[in-house]
């Protein structure tokens, strides 16, 4: 594996999306990944030899999810009251407690993001199974790559564990078949992303014609430019449409600085009101009140359940500060041109980026317990406006690292260099 020259044929190219560096990828064993030699990022793990497993995983994952979201949850048994709830009971509790926007993104996210990443990834695979595959296979896949942010129910599996032992002190709980399909489902989420390679997709949608357009000649002055959707390197100018995607092509993502600036600044002004503001009320027998982040936290250690105080205080208030930080670290480096550290700075942005949506932890943690401590005086919790503010921060921290582009950062310490 070596820097590729501008004569290599483009299908063995790679650009890195660490650094923008053009490198040419040979066989890669068992196990065995490819890795930019300028900054280290991995380029390509070994691909799988068949799709088989993966679409067997999808149809599996299909069934677990129409358990998960038609059977019962959780319950909860009070002085011989019973309430029971749904996975996407927390959202309607979130639109009764007056936080449409926080419903919308509950329900999104555990519901219809995870549906639908499910339904397209089964089109795009039932068929290749197809003795002519339709021509417009590369759609769905391409949707399901962009998605994969938005879908959290492995995040809420773990949300749930929180839940439970907070209500376990309340009252008693009854864990219902959703709960165990949930758990199912998470992991058979986590076998599928391990075993679907989606370089090997998009060249089993290329081999087979199931791309947007026939390969064109490349023009005069038209440059080398990676896709950032499919991967793909081909001699096109920006602006043009991917041969492979059909998704616009960009030197470096339009306006990334700015708008990774604007987002992070949004970010920081809700951070603030997000740990100040309670994000719920918990009143139980006439007695109790507003709720906080680090306040949550705390009982947690006063209850002895340590492990658990260092889960939600490192998601909720250790890893968005980490993001915003990290953030403004990069950029602040792109404005200096510095060269210092850009091996980890790119490694730090990988972090970022795969950490972000653990943050939705908390929001998830009171979309539980809003579901279900419904009985009225006796015991009732309530979402607060720190839960609407801190999913805030939550979604423009994802965003901002979806608009951030590390490779910037190594393009300004070139400039600086005679």
């Amino acid at each position: 594996m070596t820097a590729a020259q501008a004569t290599e044929p483009p299908r063995t190219l790679r650009e890195c999306d660490g650094c923008g560096s053009m490198v040419r990828i040979g066989p890669l064993a068992r196990g065995e990944e490819a890795r930019c030699p300028r900054c280290e990022t991995v380029l390509r793990r070994h691909a799988a030899a068949s799709l088989e497993v993966p679409f067997a995983l999808c149809i599996a994952g299909l069934v677990l999810y129409a358990v998960t979201m038609t059977m019962p949850f959780l319950g909860l048994q009070l002085l011989g009251q019973l309430r029971s709830s749904h996975v996407e009971t927390g959202a309607f509790a979130f639109l009764q407690d007056g936080y449409g926007l926080l419903s919308v993104l509950v329900l999104l996210t555990l519901v219809a993001v995870p549906l639908m990443r499910l339904l397209l990834l089964l089109t795009v695979l039932g068929g290749l199974r197809l003795r002519e595959a339709p021509r417009w296979l590369y759609k769905p896949f391409r949707w399901h790559e962009r998605l994969a942010q938005w879908a959290m129910l492995e995040v809420f599996l773990f949300g749930v564990l929180v839940s439970y032992t907070r209500l376990a002190d309340l009252a008693q709980v009854e864990i219902g078949p959703a709960a165990y399909g949930l758990a199912a489902l998470a992991l058979a989420q986590v076998a599928l992303n391990a075993r679907l390679d989606a370089d090997r997709v998009w060249e089993a949608l290329e081999a087979r014609g199931a791309v947007s357009a026939p390969e064109r000649r490349p023009e005069e002055k038209a440059g080398l430019i990676g896709c950032d959707c499919c991967r793909v390197v081909v001699p096109a100018r920006p602006g043009e449409a991917c041969l492979r995607c059909d998704a616009p092509l960009h030197v470096r993502k339009p306006n990334s600085v700015a708008r990774s600036w604007a987002l992070i600044v949004a970010a920081v002004v809700l951070y603030v009101p997000a740990n100040a503001f309670p994000v719920m009320e918990i009143v139980t027998f006439g007695r109790g009140g507003p709720h906080t982040i680090l306040g949550g936290a705390w009982e947690f250690v006063e209850s002895g359940f340590w492990p658990l105080a260092l889960v939600v205080f490192l998601a909720s208030v250790a890893v968005p500060l980490l993001k915003l930080i990290g953030l403004a670290i990069m950029l602040l480096g792109i404005h200096r041109r510095s060269d210092h550290g850009l091996i980890g700075k790119t490694r730090l942005y990988r972090v970022v980026e795969a950490i972000g949506r653990w943050s939705m932890i908390d929001i998830f943690v009171v979309s539980v317990l809003i579901a279900l401590v419904r009985f009225g005086s006796v015991a009732s919790i309530s979402a607060g406006l720190g839960a609407a503010c801190f999913a805030g921060v939550v979604v423009l921290t994802i965003l901002a690292a979806e608009a951030f582009d590390p490779r910037l950062m190594w393009d300004a310490a070139e400039e600086r260099r005679p």
